[in-house]
């Protein structure tokens, strides 16, 4: 017996048609009028918008800092992300230095054993560069690991200097994989909070001052140069600003292969919010993330660079730290207060919201931007990422015409606030589908056991127009 949706709108990335679906198992069996078989459930969808399950490759769940650990394990994230309309999630297996690839890896296959609702794969983080680093790369990479990540901030612990970067650089073009990467100077962010700390400025609004749009604008920079060096892409994380779009447009049109990422907290969110004070003194720390939020230039910079095409997918870089954590490290200054925000839940409303009823983006670019996109750049592209025949019944179904408003109070997320508090919604997550079995129905999670599945990633292929 098959489940076949009826009387609604489905949307690729590249067209919308009033059609039927059939889901036959965990895949897409057929699309077209009249594909019901006898013993089918029959769902009628009422004119409801039908879209690939969401993909957010930028996610951190259960990450352990030297003094906090996130609020969400992979339990709670993947569940979050399935009520959001999210059935696939790409996180970061975070490996110290000293550290084999392929025992941090062991740690995060414990982490996620059994525990995860929606599909998941990860990324390999690399700290450091040597030989052994090097050789690992290829098991990964035959583990299904075909992405890596390295930071250009967080000195002594994360930071990876130019040669590093162009060996790694040059492996993986080798390997045929792609690294992803972040973007802040990390030494001009130690020199910054240290001068502004002698200067008895430890307030939470001088976390945006040690971390200006300069500091990523250098590393963007740097990127550029090593990435044209080696002739091979490279993606950006979480850009945050105009002047580094700006960057990497140039450097387009100059043949350098650049994908870039961006995330809902630079489109709607703006620096002001470190003003705010509540009881305490101490609300602003709720937005603490790095890059830190900016300007509202820089919010209209990036809505007008998706519009054009120039940002290639939106993730949320989820990484969710309690409120009163954050306010208490604030007391300190702000350089202790953990960096990380919570948003794996309310992606798919807020650019549906924000950008699609504004009519800034169409609901194909949507779709292109948060499923297809990442699902090829990341290698899960047919499986996910798209509505085909053959292709995993991942669905999301928003019905359109709804009001609500986001609030910590009836979110899944294991945390205890959003910086999205009191924004409106205007896309119902009515239901969600992971291979064929429905998680979320009338707008609520029925999910029972988790059931998501490790996903072995192919290499990239995606090409930008």
């Amino acid at each position: 017996m098959g489940t076949v949706l009826k009387g609604c709108y489905i949307v690729t990335s590249e067209k919308t048609v009033r059609s039927d679906l059939r889901i036959d198992g965990e895949k897409i069996e057929s699309i077209g009028l009249s594909v019901e078989k006898d013993g089918d459930e029959i769902i009628d969808l009422k004119g409801s918008y039908i879209l690939p399950g969401g993909i957010d490759a930028h996610t951190h769940f259960d990450l352990e800092l030297p003094n906090i650990k996130t609020s969400d394990d992979f339990k709670s994230g993947t569940k979050s992300a399935i009520a959001g309309g999210t059935t696939t999630i790409i996180d970061f297996v975070n490996c110290h230095r000293g550290e084999k690839l392929s025992d941090a890896l062991e740690t995060y296959k414990e982490k996620t054993k059994g525990k995860c609702y929606s599909d998941y794969g990860f990324h390999m983080t690399l700290c450091e560069w040597n030989k052994e680093v090097e050789s690992e790369m290829e098991e990964m990479v035959k583990q299904g690991i075909t992405s890596f990540k390295m930071y250009m901030a967080y000195k002594d612990t994360l930071q990876v200097n130019e040669e590093e970067i162009e060996q790694a650089l040059k492996k993986s073009k080798e390997l045929g994989a792609l690294i992803s990467f972040h973007c802040e100077n990390g030494d001009e962010i130690i020199k910054n909070i240290n001068d502004l700390i002698s200067k008895g400025k430890s307030a939470v609004k001088y976390h945006e001052a040690s971390r200006s749009s300069e500091v990523e604008y250098e590393a963007v920079n740097t990127l550029i140069k090593i990435a044209r060096k080696i002739n091979y892409p490279v993606f950006i994380v979480h850009l945050s600003s105009k002047m580094s779009l700006d960057a990497v447009i140039k450097a387009r049109r100059e043949g350098v292969k650049i994908f870039v990422e961006t995330c809902p907290h630079y489109l709607l969110l703006n620096k002001d919010f470190y003003e705010l004070k509540g009881d305490d003194g101490l609300e602003g720390s709720k937005y603490v993330m790095s890059p830190p939020l900016r300007s509202r230039e820089d919010n209209n910079a990036l809505w007008e660079g998706i519009k054009l095409g120039e940002i290639d997918t939106i993730a949320t870089d989820h990484c969710s730290f309690n409120y009163k954590d954050k306010r208490e490290n604030a007391k300190i200054d702000f350089s202790k207060i953990p960096n990380g925000i919570p948003s794996v839940q309310h992606r798919m409303e807020l650019i549906f919201s924000y950008g699609v009823k504004d009519k800034i983006i169409s609901l194909n670019e949507m779709v292109k931007l948060t499923s297809t996109n990442p699902a090829k750049i990341f290698g899960l592209y047919p499986k996910k990422g798209e509505i085909k025949v053959g292709s995993d019944a991942d669905l999301l179904i928003i019905e359109d015409g709804y009001k609500d408003t986001i609030s910590f109070e009836n979110s899944i997320q294991e945390v205890d606030y959003t910086p999205y508090e009191g924004f409106e919604s205007n896309g119902k997550i009515k239901r969600v589908f992971l291979r064929g079995k429905e998680l979320v129905k009338d707008g609520e999670f029925i999910g029972k056991e988790p059931t998501g599945q490790y996903i072995s990633r192919n290499k990239w292929s995606y090409e930008r127009r």
